[in-house]
C-alpha cells in the first residue's frame, strides 16, 4: 500500500496522467478526475436511489467544465466495496462501459484501504476503519501507520468485547460511518474517534499508484468487493 512519501515519489514522476475516479459506495456518490493523483474537481449526488441517473450526466458535465475530454483519460477508478451492494453494482458498471469503449485499463480501489489511507495519524498505532452495514454490523479491516494490512477485511457483528486484545496494548483509531455505533458502546482508554479526514484527493492519490504499478483489473471477470455474500431480498 502507499504511504505519504511514496506518493509524492510516485507522483513526482508521472507524466499527465488523468484518471476518472466513481464513487458510490455509500449513500453519497461522486465523480471526480485526478491529475497525476491530485484532485481536479468533483461532483456530488446526495440522492441514493438516483446514483445510475447521477453518473453519466454528471460525468459529461464534470468534463465539459475542466476542459478535460474522456479522450485524455488514462484509467478510470472506481470505489468498489465494501459498501452498499446496489452503488457498488452501479458504479462498476458505469467503470466497466466507459473503459470498455475507451479501451483504457479499470482500476479497483478498497473503501477500507481508502479510508484508513486518508485517516493515517501518528497519535495513533494503528487505524481501524469502518463501514456501517446496518444494525451492530460493520465492515472493518485494521491497519499500521504504513498502511500494512493488519487485519484482512471482513464483517464483525459489534459487542463490547469486539477489539478487547488489539485496544490492550496499541492506541486505536476508528473511523468511517461505522464508527458511531462502535463508539456508543466501546469506553477503553486506547480506543480514539478522531473525525473522520478521508477524501476524494486520497481517492485520487490511490488511484495514480494503482496506474503506475499496473494494478488493473479484468473487465470480464471484476466484481464488487461486498465481504460477505450479496442477498438480493427481490423477489423472483
Amino acid at each position: 500500500m502507499l504511504s505519504c512519501n511514496l506518493f509524492l515519489q510516485t507522483m513526482a514522476n508521472a507524466s499527465a496522467t488523468y484518471i476518472l475516479q466513481i464513487n458510490t459506495a455509500f449513500n453519497e456518490a461522486s465523480i471526480g478526475i485526478g491529475l497525476n493523483g491530485l484532485l481536479v474537481d468533483e461532483s456530488i449526488n446526495t440522492t441514493q436511489q438516483e446514483h445510475a441517473g447521477f453518473l453519466q450526466p454528471a460525468i459529461q458535465e464534470l468534463c465539459k467544465r475542466t476542459g478535460i475530454g474522456l479522450k485524455t483519460l488514462a484509467a478510470v477508478s472506481v470505489m468498489n466495496g465494501p459498501g452498499s451492494y446496489t452503488g457498488l453494482r452501479v458504479g462498476l458498471a458505469a467503470a466497466k462501459g466507459i473503459c470498455y469503449a475507451l479501451k483504457i485499463p479499470l482500476i479497483c480501489i478498497n473503501t477500507l484501504d481508502w479510508i484508513a489511507f486518508g485517516n493515517l495519524s501518528d497519535n495513533m498505532d494503528l487505524v481501524c476503519p469502518m463501514v456501517d452495514a446496518r444494525r451492530m454490523e460493520v465492515f472493518t479491516g485494521m491497519y499500521s501507520r504504513e498502511m500494512n494490512r493488519m487485519v484482512e477485511p471482513f464483517a464483525l457483528v459489534l459487542d463490547e468485547q469486539s477489539f478487547a486484545p488489539d485496544l490492550v496494548e496499541k492506541r486505536i483509531g476508528f473511523v468511517g460511518n461505522g464508527a458511531a455505533k462502535w463508539k456508543d458502546i466501546c469506553h477503553h482508554p486506547n480506543a480514539f474517534f478522531p473525525a473522520s479526514m478521508h477524501h476524494a484527493s486520497h481517492f485520487a492519490a490511490m488511484s495514480l499508484t494503482h496506474y503506475l504499478n499496473k494494478r488493473f483489473f479484468d473487465l470480464a471477470y471484476a466484481e464488487p468487493f461486498y465481504t460477505k455474500e450479496f442477498f438480493n431480498t427481490q423477489k423472483k
